[in-house]
């Protein structure tokens, strides 16, 4: 291959991203051009590699209207060497600022699928050989109306009676379950979701639901009906028994309210998290390994 062109796009090239086809299409993932439209992708952080004229690379950053942080790489597609694609980070870092973090998306068991390794390697490779380094990965799950498990009754619920109850329960917690678009609070309000999530979430207090065992709080969960998609925004434990039935609250209390659809975000290695979501009638339906800076 002759040295690819690497370059940002510049204002009406945007079908130049597109003419690049997407190695993924089964992924639930914002367009390019409604990315355009909403402000979150800008041509002048867009970049491709072009080889004869084709792209052989392209990686859009996202940074949405308003957002406080530095913008992250949403989009990396390579249709060539991870040298390739290591060059194309390395120039646009240089432009950025310096290496900005990375999520890369796949389909949910990535792993154990070839054919979607074959697609995800290569961008992986190149983000290591750009002075990016794995850190974790987060699993989107989807509940949209499976039949909840039926309630041993072990445990009761109640609205919480207002924010500094639920910013004392939040400090009891140092690792919550479930933390759904935590990378987004971070990036667009430098908010961490897992110490401050009223700062993130709006809503009124008795959106959340605290689990009790003997009269005794055991674990909490904050829910949004009325963001971008009902979601369980952050689930948190005293007693890891809670669990199943704090979900499964959750979720009915969001489906009475209309949700025909809930999503969640947790942490691969949760493997506990993982199995009590799938139990409750979730399935899985991104994964996205998250490469920073090392």
């Amino acid at each position: 291959m002759t040295d690819p062109v690497i370059r940002p796009l510049v204002a009406g090239e945007e079908k130049l991203f597109d003419s690049m086809p997407d190695p993924l299409p089964q992924l639930r993932q914002v367009g390019y051009a409604d990315g355009l439209a909403g402000g979150g992708y800008r041509p002048e952080h867009t970049w491709v590699a072009l080889c004869a004229g084709r792209v052989v690379a392209r990686a859009a950053w996202c940074l949405p209207p308003g957002a406080v942080g530095d913008p992250w790489l949403e989009r990396f597609d390579l249709d060539a060497e991870p040298e390739v694609g290591a060059a194309l980070l390395r120039a646009a870092h240089r432009a950025l600022g310096g290496p900005r973090t990375y999520y890369a998306s796949a389909p949910p068991y990535w792993r154990r699928r070839p054919e979607v390794l074959a697609v995800v390697r290569a961008p992986m490779a190149a983000a290591r050989l750009a002075g990016l380094a794995e850190r974790t990965e987060r699993l989107r799950f989807t509940w949209t109306g499976t039949p909840l498990p039926a309630s041993p009754g072990r445990y009761t619920f109640r609205p919480a009676r207002d924010p500094a109850e639920i910013n004392a329960m939040v400090a009891r917690i140092a690792e919550p379950d479930v933390l759904t678009g935590r990378e987004t609070a971070l990036a667009v309000a430098g908010v961490d979701l897992a110490t401050d999530p009223l700062a993130w979430l709006g809503g009124p207090a008795g959106a959340w639901r605290i689990a009790l065992h003997a009269g005794e709080p055991a674990g909490i969960v904050g829910t949004a009906g009325d963001a971008c998609y009902p979601l369980l925004a952050y689930l948190g434990l005293l007693d890891d028994g809670a669990r199943g039935e704090l979900l499964a609250e959750a979720v009915a209390v969001l489906a009475a309210g209309g949700a025909r659809e809930v999503v969640a975000d947790a942490d691969a290695h949760r493997v506990a998290t993982v199995a009590e979501l799938e139990r409750t009638g979730f399935r899985q339906v991104r994964a996205r390994v998250v490469f920073a800076p090392a």
